[in-house]
């Protein structure tokens, strides 16, 4: 696919790969988010590798992140959506749902899902909803799998 690049307010919002950063977006990971605290580099980086990615970059350096785990056909799994707190505030997250949604393969998909603990009025504006029969969807969660027992009450 061919990567897509975005100027906005200042910002590079981009799905090229050889852009976005492994190691800023394991540190924010790791260090900041509620959901994958202490998790590993390479675990990071596997993830990377195996996703769609989109990233924003100020001046070269990323600040925010998204990620479909998706097999482009069917289903897409929307993960570790950040922004840093120092550049909240500027729309950065809803254009990079923007871009991600507007994508042809996106459109076409059966099924897209998330998890969130605080973000739902942003998805709300792209179409999601809570499941329309829960009961259908089942789980296997280990929150503490990365060693963060604080994560594990979230």
């Amino acid at each position: 696919m061919t990567p897509i690049n975005i100027e906005y307010n200042g910002y590079l919002i981009t799905t090229d790969k050889a852009l976005l950063q492994p190691e800023a977006i394991h540190r924010w990971l790791s260090e900041e988010s509620y959901w994958s605290k202490h998790i590993p580099f390479s675990v990071v980086k596997t993830a990377f590798d195996h996703s769609y990615c989109i990233g924003v970059l100020k001046d070269g350096v990323q600040v925010g992140y998204a990620r479909f785990v998706t097999d482009y056909a069917t289903f897409a799994y929307l993960a570790d959506v950040y922004v840093e707190e120092a550049h909240r505030g500027q729309g950065l997250s809803k254009k990079m749902m923007e871009v991600l949604m507007e994508l042809g393969w996106v459109k076409g998909l059966r099924r897209i899902m998330l998890a969130t603990l605080d973000a739902h009025g942003l998805y709300e504006q792209f179409g999601f909803t809570a499941p329309a029969i829960p009961e259908r969807c089942m789980e296997i969660t280990r929150p503490v799998i990365y060693g963060d027992k604080e994560s594990a009450l979230r």
